[in-house]
């Protein structure tokens, strides 16, 4: 019975060694895509605040906003070459 006991102490050490490891390495992952998450939203609202500005910008304003749009198409690139 004491070897019974030994074995369940060592299988469930392992059970939550591994699950402490996996939520330290799901954590880390999370927090990098979270940057990215953010920077995405920033841009996104960046992009709203341009087209509500006044168009008289002699063009300046058209290419911020495509250039936002090509940074949120890199960011979304980036956000599922993470998730691979």
């Amino acid at each position: 019975m004491n070897f019974l006991l030994n074995k369940r102490a060592r299988l469930a050490a392992i059970v939550v060694g591994s699950m402490v490891a996996g939520g330290a390495l799901t954590g880390t992952a999370l927090a990098v895509q979270g940057h990215m998450l953010n920077a995405r939203g920033a841009l996104y609202r960046a992009n709203a605040q341009l087209q509500a500005a006044e168009p008289d910008k002699d063009g300046h304003r058209v290419e911020a906003m495509r250039l936002v749009g090509e940074a949120i198409q890199q960011v979304n690139a980036g956000l599922a070459a993470g998730a691979r």
